[in-house]
């Protein structure tokens, strides 16, 4: 049960992290740093936040709080990202550490209490918690993105006027 959990959450982890990296493939570097207005982020500054929020989260989960001291988290909404390179170090680096958190839970740390900001959470409202979080970033980004490129967006997801087709083409393989 609890590998089969583990698992499932690795595919939507890995499923958003995909959403974002195709979201980088469609724009080119200058879109990366462009934010609505002075108040907005960039989907730059989103990166930033997201790696250091999952490198608070899952440094050492199991035993130290996910709000660690050496992190600053309004300093993650300044534009600390300066290339296209910088952005995917950054992006990855946040998701090796979640992803090696997740490879560290197992049947004997799985009832485990974590502490994230001093509340205790069990494993599955940690990484739920966290799910939320950063889905909804990505969705951030995949709007910015969109708001680039405009007509040129290619969906990620099924097309805008392609529902029936879509829903028909799926049936067609359950049969």
């Amino acid at each position: 049960m609890v590998s089969a959990y583990i698992e499932s959450l690795r595919k939507e982890f890995e499923r958003y992290k995909s959403l974002g990296e195709k979201t980088f493939a469609q724009l080119r570097d200058e879109d990366l740093f462009w934010h609505f207005n002075d108040e907005s982020n960039s989907i730059a500054i989103i990166v930033n936040h997201l790696a250091g929020n999952m490198l608070s989260r899952w440094t050492d989960f199991l035993n130290s709080d996910g709000e660690k001291e050496w992190r600053h988290r309004d300093q993650e909404f300044e534009d600390k990202i300066k290339s296209r390179a910088e952005l995917e170090e950054r992006w990855n680096q946040g998701w090796t550490c979640l992803f090696e958190a997740l490879d560290a839970v197992n049947e004997s740390n799985f009832q485990q209490t974590i502490y994230i900001r001093s509340e205790a959470h069990s494993i599955i409202e940690a990484f739920h918690r966290q799910l939320g979080h950063y889905a909804s970033h990505i969705g951030q980004i995949q709007y910015i993105g969109r708001m680039i490129k405009g007509a040129d967006w290619q969906s990620l997801s099924i097309p805008k006027g392609e529902s029936e087709s879509f829903n028909a083409y799926m049936k067609q393989g359950k049969s």
